[in-house]
């Protein structure tokens, strides 16, 4: 049995956390898995996401919000927006 970190990414309206798991590799089938605790904490952090108690997700999670950019479609195919373009970021 071996275990490594990972993080998985839960969306949940506009916001995304990153929450720090373990995942368990085995020479069974169903691997990888996580533990029982890990499941838990990403049901509590999307609950906390979906109630909008950010201070509890954040204890738990790296929180973020996801911001749509409105670009241009009309624009050249396959050329992407500077950063000087959307803002500066």
């Amino acid at each position: 049995m071996r275990k490594r970190q990972h993080k998985k990414l839960v969306l949940e309206g506009e916001y995304v956390a990153e929450v720090e798991i373990e995942l368990i590799d085995t020479d069974e089938g169903w691997s990888p898995y996580l533990s029982l605790d890990d499941a838990l904490k990403l049901d509590d952090v999307r609950d906390a996401l979906r109630r909008g108690d950010l201070h509890k997700a954040a204890r738990l999670a790296r929180v973020f919000t996801l911001t749509p950019l409105a670009l241009d479609t009309a624009g050249e195919q396959g050329a992407a927006p500077d950063r000087q373009q959307l803002g500066g970021f």
